[in-house]
């Protein structure tokens, strides 16, 4: 590809949000090496981020992102690495990962050798999301993923799911300052029902043989209009577990367990099983931080069981954002229109069947 052609062309990539069932928390390094069959339990959906590049003819390395206003401008790779402050940190720290010594150079624009006789690349990177600000839906994992996709495209590099995630994830970090978990980017990378083994012996992804249909059918998904924080919450959590604290060691020993018999639910197809279990592993997550639950959450909870939802659960760690109610189809409209009036956002939704997808497109 001449350099010519590679500035006209557009990358865009997407990956899919995802709702955990249960096992959540669980995903984070060493947590699950503690309690035996550790896994969680979670479904795809299409409520996407999403990332496009544009290579430039210049040097310049734009970032933007559309869906929380925000942009910042580095006239050159070097003055990237310069910064000592970004307004879009886990976009900047991407950037720096992805780069070779000197810069960017887009495939075709170079071979093995005399490579430092080749020009650097500038590029916009912009970016959005379907998701909720503090959500719950491990939106920032998948945009993470997205971008990942993105650039690795653009510089002409193949990765492997799972040395995708590795960099997702140590980036991640790096902007977070504490651990992060397993889980979403699985899901933004594979996409539909899976459960994610989390072992000694590392992490390995299972697709499971369940009805999507059927479990979309069964499932209200609201946004409660409260944001939180996933970091801090699990931040505490993960704290309590290490320093050994036998409460949240019992809650997470349950929480292992639920996940393994949910599997098993889903994969048989009782839901009556798996409302049950649902209930059980909420249950047991509030009691291992108290700013899991808010008076609103436990008000729109009561308000859909009256309605007919079997059991829900917060999405993430808790504190705000979305909640996810199970119930019988029969029962789903009578729940969304009681949220609608309560002034949660309903969020309607299919299960993503596929994860993280990157295109070419002739440049605008």
């Amino acid at each position: 590809m001449s350099h010519f052609l590679f500035r006209r062309m557009t990358l865009h990539s997407q990956a899919p949000t995802r709702v955990d069932l249960a096992g959540g928390t669980l995903d984070i390094w060493p947590l699950y090496l503690f309690h035996e069959n550790s896994q969680t339990i979670n479904f795809a959906i299409n409520c996407y981020a999403r990332c496009q590049l544009t290579p430039r003819s210049d040097l310049v390395i734009e970032l933007i992102s559309r869906d929380l206003g925000r942009e910042e401008r580095f006239a050159s790779f070097d003055a990237l690495l310069r910064a000592r402050k970004f307004r879009l940190p886990l976009l900047a720290r991407l950037a720096m990962a992805f780069a070779e010594p000197g810069g960017y150079r887009p495939p075709g624009l170079h071979k093995e050798t005399g490579r430092n006789a080749c020009p650097t690349a500038g590029f916009t990177l912009e970016t959005d999301s379907d998701a909720p600000a503090g959500s719950g839906l491990g939106g920032s994992s998948a945009l993470n993923i997205a971008i990942c996709g993105a650039l690795a495209r653009f510089v002409g590099k193949k990765f492997a799911p799972g040395k995708l995630i590795e960099m997702a994830r140590n980036v991640e970090a790096q902007v977070l300052r504490i651990p992060t978990g397993e889980q979403d980017y699985y899901s933004a990378v594979y996409g539909g029902i899976q459960a994610i083994r989390l072992t000694p012996h590392g992490v390995q992804q299972e697709r499971l043989a369940v009805d999507a249909r059927e479990l979309a059918a069964r499932v209200v998904l609201c946004y409660t209009g409260e944001s939180r924080n996933s970091g801090i919450n699990n931040w505490e959590v993960f704290k309590a577990h290490v320093d050994g604290k036998r409460s949240v060691l019992r809650h997470f020993d349950r929480i292992a367990a639920i996940a393994a018999e949910m599997r098993e639910a889903l994969e048989q197809g009782d839901w009556t099983q798996t409302a049950r279990l649902l209930h059980q592993e909420w249950e047991a997550r509030k009691k291992n931080h108290p700013g899991i639950t808010t008076p609103k959450i436990e008000r729109l909870l009561a308000l859909a069981r009256q309605q007919g939802a079997r059991a829900a659960k917060v999405c993430g760690a808790g504190g705000g954002g979305c909640i996810f109610f199970l119930a019988e189809p029969e029962a789903k409209g009578k729940i969304e229109a009681a949220l609608r009036r309560a002034g949660a956002r309903v969020m309607p939704f299919e299960v993503a069947p596929r994860g993280l997808a990157v295109r070419v497109a002739a440049s605008s």
